[in-house]
């Protein structure tokens, strides 16, 4: 039941999994110094909100141009590349606090580059998992992947929270930087991981993402899962409610034992996650923790108490998380290597399209109906998503 740990003997993919943990802590840091600036600049909460958008529509564009490039380049140099980029603009991010600039369109240009690069390094980085580990290993490296990255979503802002009085935004970005310098030492140690098929294309425009969404849309498979994912986020993810919940049913101090709640459950089902590895008919697997996670976002939405609250919200991201597993296994073994990067690349943009489009629909919802309300509703129509899923997958 404990979480399986053989991807880890591959020394490739166990270097690449601990520098992980490095530079996603440090990339927490900076993601909640950025908003504190942004709002220290200039006193409003739009610019915060602003920010999100200002990084999804260059995120979205170079994750499918990047997914595309991992499918006719190496996918090593691609990978390092990116994420020596990411490390630059946080170098640009320290630079720009410690000039003292107090330019929130800087600031959001600055963002606006790094998503890019994070939307291109997310593609590639998942299309390589399957180069690194045996096939058989895939769910279980994408439990320790997901595992990584929400225990740095705990830790980070708590670390960025203990260090932002004592050494101020500065020193987090410069801090940012030096820890991205971990995955471009991983990256720089992988084997060289050219194009499987030297004889076809080489190069990476549009024609060659619009094949991507054409094979995707020959096969029900994977429209099912993104369909799936799409559904869990837009409709159920609760988080932009958090605030009024905190302030209308529990205490404004409360707000961190929910966000933290959601994250905790993640980890723990990472931690117990051996038995996912078992689990053959990923589609199926898909649609039921797509259920799970709806009927707890319900519960979370109905209870009026912060423990049962807290408890409902670790249930539902413990369902998160074995979505995102069996979600990636699928779209890694389910296609050819050389369309891994696009299929890689349409699923970042879906992943971050559907909890800001959710954002907006709940905050909407919860101004007319009511934050509960709003939040039992989404949960309800996800599990109504999740049985059309599941008879699909039976089908």
């Amino acid at each position: 039941m404990l979480v399986d740990v053989r991807p880890l003997r591959g020394a490739a993919f166990r270097r690449l999994w601990a520098a992980g943990l490095v530079t996603g802590l440090g990339a927490q840091l900076t993601a909640v110094v950025v908003p504190l600036q942004l709002y220290g600049f200039t006193g409003s909460s739009a610019y915060v909100g602003l920010a999100g958008l200002v990084g999804f529509a260059p995120m979205a564009a170079a994750a499918l141009w990047g997914g595309a490039l991992a499918d006719v380049r190496d996918r090593r140099r691609v990978l390092l590349v990116t994420t020596a980029g990411i490390g630059v603009t946080s170098l640009l991010l320290w630079a720009q606090a410690r000039a003292g600039l107090r330019s929130a369109g800087v600031l959001l240009v600055l963002v606006g580059v790094q998503q890019a690069l994070f939307g291109a390094n997310a593609a590639v980085g998942r299309a390589v998992v399957p180069r690194l580990v045996p096939s058989a290993s895939l769910t279980a490296a994408n439990a320790l992947q997901s595992t990584v990255v929400l225990s740095a979503g705990i830790a980070g802002p708590l670390l960025a929270g203990v260090l932002l009085p004592v050494v101020g935004a500065r020193t987090l970005y410069l801090a940012d930087a030096v820890a991205v310098c971990a995955t471009v030492w991983a990256v720089w140690r992988l084997p060289p991981l050219p194009p499987l098929d030297r004889a076809g294309r080489k190069r990476a425009g549009v024609r060659e993402i619009a094949d991507g969404f054409r094979f995707v849309a020959r096969r029900q498979v994977l429209l099912l899962v993104y369909l799936a994912d799409f559904a869990a986020l837009f409709l159920g993810l609760p988080t932009a409610l958090f605030p009024q919940l905190a302030r209308e049913t529990f205490r404004p101090s409360d707000i961190g034992v929910l966000y933290a709640a959601l994250s905790a459950g993640g980890v723990l089902a990472g931690l117990f996650s051996g038995a996912l590895t078992r689990v053959d008919r990923h589609g199926v697997a898909v649609a039921v923790s797509v259920g799970v996670w709806g009927l707890a976002v319900a519960g979370f939405g109905a209870t009026g108490s912060l423990v049962a609250a807290a408890g409902w919200l670790a249930l539902a991201g413990g369902a998160l998380l074995v979505l995102g597993v069996f979600r990636r296994t699928v779209l890694q073994s389910a296609v050819p290597d050389g369309m891994r990067g696009r299929l890689q690349g349409i699923d970042t943009v879906v992943a971050a399209g559907g909890p800001r489009l959710g954002d907006l629909a709940h905050g909407v919802a919860g101004a007319a109906f009511g934050a509960g309300w709003a939040v039992t509703g989404g949960g309800l129509l996800t599990v109504s998503v999740a049985v059309v899923l599941l008879l699909l997958f039976l089908s």
